[in-house]
Protein backbone atom coordinates (compact mmCIF):
# COMPACT_ATOMS: atom_id res chain seq x y z
CA UNK A 1 0.00 0.00 0.00
CA UNK A 2 2.80 2.39 0.81
CA UNK A 3 4.17 1.96 -2.06
CA UNK A 4 1.21 2.32 -4.19
CA UNK A 5 1.07 5.67 -2.37
CA UNK A 6 4.53 6.73 -2.95
CA UNK A 7 4.11 5.80 -7.56
CA UNK A 8 0.68 7.48 -7.44
CA UNK A 9 2.29 10.82 -5.57
CA UNK A 10 5.80 10.32 -8.09
CA UNK A 11 3.05 10.15 -11.15
CA UNK A 12 1.79 12.99 -9.48
CA UNK A 13 4.86 15.44 -9.61
CA UNK A 14 5.91 13.75 -13.18
CA UNK A 15 2.23 15.21 -14.18
CA UNK A 16 2.52 18.38 -12.53
CA UNK A 17 5.70 18.60 -14.46
CA UNK A 18 3.80 18.23 -17.84
CA UNK A 19 1.09 20.89 -17.27
CA UNK A 20 3.61 23.15 -16.37
CA UNK A 21 5.66 22.18 -19.94
CA UNK A 22 2.74 22.28 -22.06
CA UNK A 23 1.73 25.92 -20.62
CA UNK A 24 5.18 26.50 -21.78
CA UNK A 25 4.51 25.17 -25.22
CA UNK A 26 0.96 27.02 -25.35
CA UNK A 27 3.02 30.23 -25.30
CA UNK A 28 4.41 29.26 -28.72
CA UNK A 29 1.07 28.57 -30.03
CA UNK A 30 -0.50 31.34 -32.16
CA UNK A 31 -4.36 31.97 -32.67
CA UNK A 32 -5.40 34.30 -35.45
CA UNK A 33 -8.61 35.88 -35.76
CA UNK A 34 -10.19 38.81 -38.52
CA UNK A 35 -13.09 40.76 -38.60
CA UNK A 36 -15.43 39.35 -41.08
CA UNK A 37 -13.97 42.03 -43.71
CA UNK A 38 -10.49 41.26 -42.65
CA UNK A 39 -9.94 45.04 -41.89
CA UNK A 40 -8.73 43.98 -37.88
CA UNK A 41 -6.47 41.28 -37.31
CA UNK A 42 -5.51 40.00 -34.16
CA UNK A 43 -2.79 37.28 -32.87
CA UNK A 44 -2.37 35.87 -29.85
CA UNK A 45 -0.90 32.89 -27.93
CA UNK A 46 -3.01 29.80 -26.40
CA UNK A 47 -2.58 31.31 -23.25
CA UNK A 48 -4.06 34.44 -24.08
CA UNK A 49 -1.60 36.52 -24.32
CA UNK A 50 -1.68 39.19 -27.71
CA UNK A 51 1.08 39.09 -29.64
CA UNK A 52 0.06 41.66 -32.98
CA UNK A 53 -3.25 43.86 -33.67
CA UNK A 54 -2.90 44.97 -37.61
CA UNK A 55 -5.67 47.96 -37.95
CA UNK A 56 -7.20 48.60 -41.44
CA UNK A 57 -6.98 52.61 -42.07
CA UNK A 58 -10.33 53.15 -42.75
CA UNK A 59 -11.25 51.70 -39.06
CA UNK A 60 -9.15 54.56 -37.92
CA UNK A 61 -11.34 57.42 -38.69
CA UNK A 62 -14.60 56.21 -36.81
CA UNK A 63 -13.27 55.46 -33.16
CA UNK A 64 -17.05 53.71 -32.35
CA UNK A 65 -16.73 51.17 -35.22
CA UNK A 66 -12.90 50.76 -34.23
CA UNK A 67 -13.94 50.13 -30.30
CA UNK A 68 -16.82 47.70 -31.96
CA UNK A 69 -14.14 45.33 -34.17
CA UNK A 70 -11.92 45.15 -31.47
CA UNK A 71 -14.33 43.90 -28.69
CA UNK A 72 -16.11 41.58 -31.08
CA UNK A 73 -12.62 40.50 -32.96
CA UNK A 74 -10.58 39.91 -29.32
CA UNK A 75 -13.66 37.99 -27.61
CA UNK A 76 -13.46 35.81 -30.67
CA UNK A 77 -9.85 35.19 -30.56
CA UNK A 78 -9.64 34.98 -26.54
CA UNK A 79 -12.55 32.18 -26.95
CA UNK A 80 -10.80 30.12 -29.77
CA UNK A 81 -7.57 30.36 -27.87
CA UNK A 82 -9.30 29.36 -24.47
CA UNK A 83 -10.71 26.20 -26.40
CA UNK A 84 -7.34 25.47 -27.27
CA UNK A 85 -5.52 25.86 -24.13
CA UNK A 86 -7.80 23.98 -21.55
CA UNK A 87 -7.99 20.80 -24.11
CA UNK A 88 -4.37 21.18 -24.15
CA UNK A 89 -3.99 20.74 -20.34
CA UNK A 90 -7.46 18.76 -20.30
CA UNK A 91 -5.41 15.93 -22.12
CA UNK A 92 -2.70 16.26 -19.93
CA UNK A 93 -4.42 16.13 -16.59
CA UNK A 94 -6.02 13.54 -17.60
CA UNK A 95 -3.29 10.94 -18.89
CA UNK A 96 -1.25 11.86 -15.76
CA UNK A 97 -4.03 10.86 -13.29
CA UNK A 98 -3.73 8.09 -11.26
CA UNK A 99 -6.10 4.95 -11.95
CA UNK A 100 -8.13 5.74 -8.50
CA UNK A 101 -11.41 3.28 -8.69
CA UNK A 102 -14.90 4.93 -9.16
CA UNK A 103 -13.18 7.90 -10.57
CA UNK A 104 -14.32 7.06 -13.88
CA UNK A 105 -17.74 7.87 -12.76
CA UNK A 106 -16.93 11.77 -12.95
CA UNK A 107 -16.67 11.76 -16.77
Amino acid sequence: MFGDMMNMMGKLKETQQKVEDTKKRLDTVLVDQSSNDEKLKITLTANRQIKSISIDDDLLEDKEQLEDYLILTLNKAIEKATSINEAELAAVAKEGMPNIPGMDLFK
